[in-house]
C-alpha cells in the first residue's frame, strides 16, 4: 500500500511537472519562428554594444537611451560595467550617442544599472529624467534634472518604498510622481524564478507620489512596459508573459479602471506613445525562451508592432519591424 501511495504521489508530481512545463514554453512563445520584415534606411547605432533596454524621446527630437542593464537570467554583454543613460538626437542625418554625465555627491555610479525610464517636462520647461535602478540588484527611482547646455544630468533624489521591490518601467506623471509596473512579486531570487516557472501572476503596478503610494492593478504574468495617452486620460500596461497589453481609465484620485485587454503572439515588453496620434509602438521578444536561455548560435529575436486607434472595437495592429537576432550576431562579430 505505501508503495502505491509513493508511486501515485510520484505520477501526480511528474503530471504536474509536465503541465507546468507546457505552460512555461507556451508563455514563452518557446517555438515561435521569426520571419524577418525590414524597414528601409535601417542602421546599427554604435556606441550601444552593451545593449539598449528602453528609449524616451522628447518633441524635440532628443532621444534618452538607458544602457546596460544587469538582470538576473538574462544575458549581459558588458557585465562589469556600470550602466549609463545616452542622449542621441534624432535630428542629425547620422545620429550618434553620447553618454551624458552623472553629477551629484550622493549618486553612485560604480552601481547604477537603469532599466526603464521615463520623462516629465514642468510647466518652466525644466525636464525630469526619471529611472528605473537596480543597484545590487536592489530596485530604486533616481531622479535626475537634464542639463541641455553641459549635457548632463544632475541627480536630485533616490526613491525607495516598499512597495517599490522589483521595478521594471515607470511612467511620469509629475517630478515625483509616476505609475510604475513590478515584475515580481517575491524579491528572493530563488522564489522568484519559481514564481516565473509556476506563472503566478502575482506582479502589479503601483502609483507613486511624496504623499502616497498605493497598488493600483494587479494580478499580471510579468508586468512589464507601462506607458499613458497623450491626453493623461488611459494608461497602457504590457505583460509579458500572458503576451497581452491592458488598457485603464486613469481617473483624477490616479485610481485606474480596467478597460479592455488585446492579445498578441509576442511577449510585449516597452511601449511608446506618439504624442500626436496616439498610436503605440511596443517593442517585442517573439521567443522568450531565447532571452531566458542565451544561445550565441540561436540570440534572441525581436520585433516591433504598431497599434492604431486602440479605444476603437477593432484597433489596427500592424507588425512594423522584426528580425531573427541579426543585430546581436553583428555585436558578437
Amino acid at each position: 500500500m505505501a508503495k502505491l501511495m509513493v508511486l501515485t504521489l510520484l505520477g501526480l508530481g511528474l503530471a504536474l511537472f509536465r503541465d507546468h512545463r507546457a505552460s512555461y514554453q507556451a508563455r514563452l512563445n518557446a517555438f515561435r519562428e521569426v520571419k524577418p520584415v525590414e524597414l528601409p534606411n535601417c542602421n546599427l547605432v554604435k556606441g550601444i554594444e552593451s545593449g539598449s533596454e528602453d528609449l524616451e524621446i522628447l518633441p524635440s527630437g532628443l532621444a534618452f537611451i538607458s544602457s546596460g542593464l544587469k538582470y538576473p537570467g538574462i544575458k549581459s554583454f558588458e557585465p562589469d560595467k556600470p550602466g549609463k543613460i545616452l542622449l542621441m538626437d534624432l535630428n542629425e542625418e547620422d545620429p550618434t550617442v553620447l553618454e551624458l554625465k552623472i553629477t551629484g555627491s550622493k549618486f553612485d555610479h560604480s552601481s547604477f544599472n537603469p532599466h526603464g525610464i521615463s520623462t516629465f517636462t514642468d510647466e518652466d520647461n525644466t525636464v525630469y529624467l526619471l529611472v528605473v535602478n537596480h543597484p545590487d540588484f536592489k530596485s530604486t527611482v533616481e531622479l535626475f534634472k537634464f542639463q541641455e547646455e553641459e549635457k548632463s544630468l544632475l541627480h536630485l533624489k533616490t526613491i525607495r518604498h516598499e512597495l517599490l521591490p522589483n521595478l521594471n518601467d515607470i511612467v511620469a506623471v509629475g517630478p515625483e510622481h509616476f505609475y510604475a509596473t513590478n515584475d515580481h512579486y517575491f524579491v528572493d531570487h530563488y522564489l522568484r524564478s519559481w514564481e516565473l516557472y509556476l506563472g503566478l501572476a502575482w506582479s502589479y503596478v503601483v502609483y507613486y507620489s511624496p504623499t502616497e503610494v498605493q497598488v493600483m492593478a494587479d494580478g499580471f504574468d510579468f508586468a512589464n512596459g507601462i506607458n499613458i495617452s497623450p491626453d493623461g486620460k488611459y494608461v497602457y500596461i504590457g505583460e509579458l508573459l500572458a503576451h497581452k497589453i491592458h488598457v485603464y481609465e486613469k481617473h483624477a484620485n490616479w485610481t485606474l479602471t480596467p478597460l479592455k485587454s488585446l492579445d498578441f503572439n509576442t511577449l510585449v515588453d516597452n511601449i511608446s506613445v506618439d504624442p500626436v496620434t496616439g498610436d503605440l509602438w511596443v517593442g517585442c521578444h517573439p521567443n522568450g525562451m531565447r532571452i531566458f536561455f542565451y544561445d550565441p548560435e540561436n540570440p534572441p529575436a525581436s520585433e516591433v508592432i504598431r497599434i492604431q486607434n486602440i479605444l476603437a472595437e477593432e484597433p489596427k495592429v500592424t507588425r512594423v519591424y522584426a528580425e531573427n537576432g541579426a543585430p546581436v550576431r553583428l555585436l558578437e562579430n
